[in-house]
């Protein structure tokens, strides 16, 4: 092995390292190959074996460089190892506390509590109960299940297409022809891809009309149901910001007919849509929040924020092995502070538009790029086959031929709906990855490039990111025989 080496980063700071072993590098890909499952997601399109990490930076063992735009799932709002998270982890370790403390008080949860409550929006805090739960988001969902099908005596969910599950068993019971159906999906609006062929303003009013029928509809529609459960911006879905006017309808609607709303955010909690929660954009208190991801300031952390006429648990119900991980609410407070006193949302607002309007000038030179979307930190790019014929992404709804369909079918950017283009999607997320950046994919058909970047990003990491993911757009799109376009 050589010497050890001392390497500036992007961020500035500085980090020993050993020269790669490029075959060690390989083997390791080889074994992984071998021992773990063909389902491994992240490992098949991202071959890197990452041996250090230090804000934006990651540094495989291949002895590459790479700017990390995913963040490890937007689990990682300040980035990897940022000094305040590891002295926190430090502190409990040092302290002799239990790592493991079941449901149990400590001065590490409480502490978190604490700064936790700070940050919960208005309307909620002075009213919320936490409960700690699985170390997973799927587990928070299915806890919020759980916790208002007790509180209301019904049973069923209502959620939306796109939705962002994990590994729930409770939005996997999809099927609307089986009587035990838990789960009825609800059309989600949006603009490129409306639903109902009209996007904008009259998109959102059309789903939510449709929402308020279904919930009406006592006859051969969907009991009324134990819960709502809804994402302020679907991240797995495409990266697609709710409107502000519909989500307060959805507020409006459930509240009217007791029913609680259930706000997931998980992936865009903690700053990262530009305010400290999501649904803070559009002035919505929910009646249950469901976190995990950021709040465990890169470990393992899921809690459960409701109002506290929904807590009717009997005494001693079973909370599960790892509620409050010490290590991860002392992670978690840690980030849930430095985010809050370094005002670092806001941060991700003014930064995040300065992105989009960038990439909106990529999206006018290049057909293949459909649409730019986002909010703060949470940025999507959605690539298209302008020469391919399918399916536009409408639906024939009757509604949307009102006041004529061919004026109608123009979404707010300005253009027509193409079809997905999943593998030039994939081929730029490969020509990220020669240029040393990673990147995320999702929407329909995996046809969006997401970037999830920690909201610690710097104005030149910044530019750096947009330069390489648009010298990968282009290169993607002539290889594959597109190339620019005149804009539209």
């Amino acid at each position: 092995m050589g010497r050890t080496q001392v390497k500036p980063l992007p961020d500035g700071a500085v980090e020993a390292t050993v020269p790669a072993s490029r075959n060690g590098h390989e083997a390791i890909l080889r074994r992984q190959a071998a021992r773990e499952p063909a389902a491994r997601t992240y490992a098949r399109a991202l071959p890197i074996v990452p041996v250090r990490a230090r804000g934006l930076t990651i540094e495989g063992a291949d002895g590459r460089r790479y700017l990390d735009c995913l963040s490890g799932a937007g689990t990682l709002a300040l980035g990897h190892n940022h000094p305040v998270v590891l002295e926190a982890i430090r502190k409990v370790l040092d302290s002799g506390a239990p790592l493991n403390a079941i449901d149990l008080a400590t001065p590490a949860k409480d502490a978190f509590l604490t700064e936790l409550y700070r940050t919960l929006p208005p309307g909620l805090a002075e009213r919320a109960r936490v409960r700690f739960c699985g170390p997973a988001g799927s587990e928070a969902v299915e806890t919020a299940y759980a916790l208002v099908r007790a509180a209301t005596g019904r049973s069923g969910l209502l959620a939306f297409t796109g939705s962002g599950r994990g590994t729930t068993r409770v939005l996997d019971c999809t099927s609307a022809d089986t009587p035990d159906t838990r789960v009825a999906r609800l059309p989600y609006p949006q603009d490129y891809r409306c639903p109902f062929g009209v996007g904008g303003e009259r998109g959102a009013d059309l789903a939510a009309r449709w929402t308020e029928s279904l919930l009406d509809d006592r006859g051969p529609g969907v009991p009324l149901p134990a819960g709502l459960l809804v994402e302020p911006v679907q991240s797995e879905g495409g990266v697609i910001p709710a409107p502000h006017t519909w989500l307060r309808r959805m507020r409006q609607l459930t509240a009217d007919r007791s029913i609680p709303l259930i706000v997931d955010e998980i992936h865009t909690g903690v700053g990262r849509t530009g305010a400290f929660w999501a649904v803070e954009h559009s002035g919505v208190t929910p009646d249950v929040m469901v976190l995990s991801k950021a709040i465990g300031g890169s470990l393992p952390l899921a809690v459960v924020v409701y109002r506290d006429d929904l807590d009717i648990g009997e005494p001693g119900a079973p909370v599960g092995t790892f509620p409050g991980n010490q290590l991860a609410v002392a992670a978690g407070t840690a980030t849930l502070a430095h985010v809050r006193e370094n005002a670092l949302a806001e941060r991700a607002a003014a930064l995040g538009k300065r992105m989009l309007d960038q990439l909106q000038e990529l999206a006018s030179e290049l057909e293949c790029v459909g649409d730019v979307r986002g909010r703060g930190l949470m940025i999507g790019v959605e690539l298209v086959d302008p020469e391919a014929e399918g399916d536009s992404g409408f639906s024939d709804a009757p509604e949307a031929a009102e006041g004529g369909v061919a004026a109608s079918m123009m979404p707010r950017s300005g253009r027509h709906p193409l079809p997905a283009a999943p593998e030039l999607a994939a081929a730029v997320q490969q020509e990220c990855l020669r240029r040393g950046l990673i990147v995320g994919l999702g929407g329909r058909h995996a046809s969006v490039v997401q970037l999830l970047p920690p909201l610690t990003l710097t104005d030149e990491q910044a530019a750096a990111v947009l330069d390489r993911l648009a010298d990968a757009v282009r290169t993607a799109a002539r290889c594959r025989g597109g190339g620019p376009a005149a804009a539209p």
